[in-house]
């Protein structure tokens, strides 16, 4: 099979001052410290940022990624924070609303256009619901549908990515699995449209991520990936592996047989950690398991996967996966 390098990015509003709802965490950095910081990340060569909030010079952009030799993975659109988007902004009943969240995705695609990046991711964490007869379901789908259908056609040689997420801020997101962002991707109907997948979000959504990567990768449509690890109860963002280790290392393994080639982007949250330090956790850990991974014999693992004798199964994994050295 294919041998493929993994390449990483870093979600670039980590690595400034980020807050909960009682604390705020690291210090302060406009762009250029942040880009600078990036470049100083053992194994980082990429970087989403966040449009318009975080940048939004695009000669300025690359030349700051050029000073520090970085690439861009993805421009991560915000339609979610501007007042008016508070009770949603794709699916407003206000169709001025609406205009004015679509009109941001297709100025991230003209900005993604000016800087030389190839994708736009969306989590549209505003558009849900809390209660029961809270909303018109079936009239909020059609103001998703409609309103990422104009954003997907505009530049359709700049993909749209929806990036799913069970909740926040909205108790229920409407897109909320990977299942329902398929759904709504086939209700669009371009194909120039993907998924962004965040393993936290699949894990306290009650997905198996694996799965999501198969079920990604067998459909018409590109994805995306984030990475990080949860408690299953909330998007904690934490390093990879340290809660989900071999629901994470079967999530590569996916990766690869479905031959993946994009950015692995952290998703990951620093808070009482030091924040280099935290992302060299993410690309030092996936580095050994993707480079494992390789190294076993996947005709046999493949095999036992198939043939389902579990006990079978898990003693591979035991042996080759689990054993210390």
């Amino acid at each position: 099979m294919k041998r493929i390098t993994c390449r990483h990015a870093v979600i670039c509003a980590f690595l400034g001052q980020t807050r909960d709802r009682f604390h705020q965490y690291n210090e302060v950095r406009d762009l250029a410290a942040k880009l600078e910081l990036a470049g100083q990340i053992d194994g980082v060569s990429g970087v989403e940022v966040v449009f318009p909030y975080e940048v939004n010079d695009a000669p300025g952009l690359v030349s700051l990624l050029k000073k520090n030799d970085l690439s861009v993975a993805a421009i991560n659109v915000n339609v979610k924070a501007e007042p008016e988007f508070r009770d949603g902004g794709l699916t407003s009943t206000d169709g001025a609303v609406r205009e004015k969240a679509v009109r941001f995705i297709k100025e991230a695609k003209d900005f993604v256009k000016s800087a030389g990046a190839n994708k736009v991711t969306c989590c549209p964490l505003g558009d849900g619901y809390e209660f029961s007869f809270h909303c018109d379901y079936a009239r909020m789908w059609k103001h998703l549908v409609e309103s990422l259908r104009q954003a997907g056609e505009y530049l359709p040689e700049i993909p749209l990515f929806i990036e799913y997420k069970p909740s926040e801020t909205r108790g229920r997101c409407f897109v909320d699995t990977a299942a329902k962002a398929l759904v709504l991707l086939n209700d669009i109907g371009l194909e120039q449209m993907g998924v962004t997948v965040d393993f936290g979000h699949s894990i306290y959504g009650n997905e198996n991520p694996a799965e999501v990567v198969a079920m990604l990768a067998e459909s018409r449509y590109p994805y995306y990936v984030h990475i990080n690890d949860n408690d299953g109860k909330w998007d904690w963002d934490y390093m990879v592996g340290t809660q989900h280790l071999l629901a994470y290392i079967e999530f590569l393994y996916y990766l690869q047989e479905y031959e993946y080639e994009d950015f692995l982007t952290s998703d990951t949250s620093p808070t009482r950690w030091d924040v280099r330090g935290t992302f060299e956790v993410n690309t030092r850990l996936t580095n050994k398991i993707w480079n494992r991974l390789y190294d076993l014999d996947r005709d046999t693992l493949r095999a036992l996967v198939s043939e389902r004798d579990y006990l079978k199964t898990w003693a591979f994994i035991e042996n080759e996966i689990l054993t210390m050295r």
